[in-house]
């Protein structure tokens, strides 16, 4: 399964552990690597620049021949971290960053002048080739597979016009869940996938059992789209108080968002109360239980250590 990834990222097979927002850590990461795959965390996992640091470091201790590791930022101003978050990033190395929902410019920039490569996550062409023009290393292609903040395009409709169209290397986001479903993506022209939902129901997973094992026990059938998290469409599991609280915005945040001066400002209220929900729902027990995932979960069965979810995945 050598392809143009392996190659960016001198690893053994094309896939990387998705970053996943409350889930990843420094323990899936280190099995990934071990594994052979690539492993790759929200730098939002962590609550100070210090606590980053110490992550960054105990990775690079950890990593071993075959195996990298990166840091998922968002770049838009919806994060108020981010510059400090990629100059810490930059001080310390990782071998990729992966960038979202905003301009990756600065990060480019900044990331390649200490040699650090960066994929950039994109939904169309024309954000795919605004990213190629500004140096992107590579695309990740998000799909409507996705889980979390996907896109709208089928996998081999996207994969297919950018690989027509960009010069760089497109990585596919959403819809694998087992081997043949990279076998497919790589059909298509993408050089390798982004894998993040099954991870979720893996042993070293820093979330409750309860999450992991709402991702064995539902399934494709099962994922919603709410406007309810983040103020942008985000899938999860149709859990009876999502399907209480209902998934569309309330009327006041339909009615601010079409103010040009308050929408920012309602889409980050929005964003702080929905990440706080979904932290309370990832971290302890509750009935309030808003868990992000993707269709994916559909081939997830019992929840396993990552070493066997890879090996599912790339054997």
């Amino acid at each position: 399964m050598q392809t143009k990834l392996t190659e960016l990222l001198s690893i053994k097979y094309p896939v990387i552990q998705a970053p996943m927002f409350l889930v990843s850590n420094v323990a899936m990461v280190t099995e990934a690597m071990k594994c052979g795959i690539a492993g790759c965390i929200p730098a939002l996992n962590y609550r100070t620049l210090d606590e980053l640091r110490a992550a960054i470091k105990e990775l690079k201790a950890n990593k071993v021949e075959g195996g990298a590791f990166g840091f998922n930022l968002i770049v838009n101003k919806s994060n108020p971290k981010a510059k400090d978050q990629l100059r810490v990033i930059c001080e310390e190395g990782c071998d990729f960053i992966l960038t979202s929902l905003g301009s990756p410019e600065e990060t480019i920039r900044e990331a390649h002048a200490v040699g650090i490569k960066v994929f950039c996550d994109i939904t169309d062409l024309r954000f795919a080739q605004k990213v190629e023009s500004l140096g992107a290393d590579a695309v990740v292609a998000v799909n409507n597979e996705a889980g979390g903040h996907r896109g709208n395009i089928s996998p081999k409709d996207l994969i297919s016009n950018l690989v027509e169209n960009l010069k760089i290397p497109v990585i596919s986001a959403g819809g694998v869940g087992q081997k043949s479903d990279i076998d497919k993506m790589l059909s298509y022209g993408a050089v390798g996938v982004s894998v993040g939902s099954p991870f979720i129901a893996s042993v070293e997973a820093g979330v409750t059992d309860e999450y992991k094992q709402a991702c064995v026990d539902y399934g494709a059938k099962d994922i919603v789209m709410t406007e309810r998290i983040s103020g942008t469409p985000c899938t999860v599991i149709n859990t009876p108080y999502v399907q209480k609280i209902g998934t569309k915005a309330t009327w006041i945040e339909s009615l601010l968002n079409k103010n040009r001066k308050l929408k920012k400002w309602v889409k980050m209220i929005r964003f702080s109360i929905g990440m706080k929900a979904t932290e309370k729902a990832a971290k302890k027990a509750t009935y309030k239980t808003v868990w992000v995932a993707g269709p994916s979960i559909e081939h997830t069965k019992e929840i396993l250590p990552v070493k066997d979810i890879v090996a599912k995945l790339v054997n």
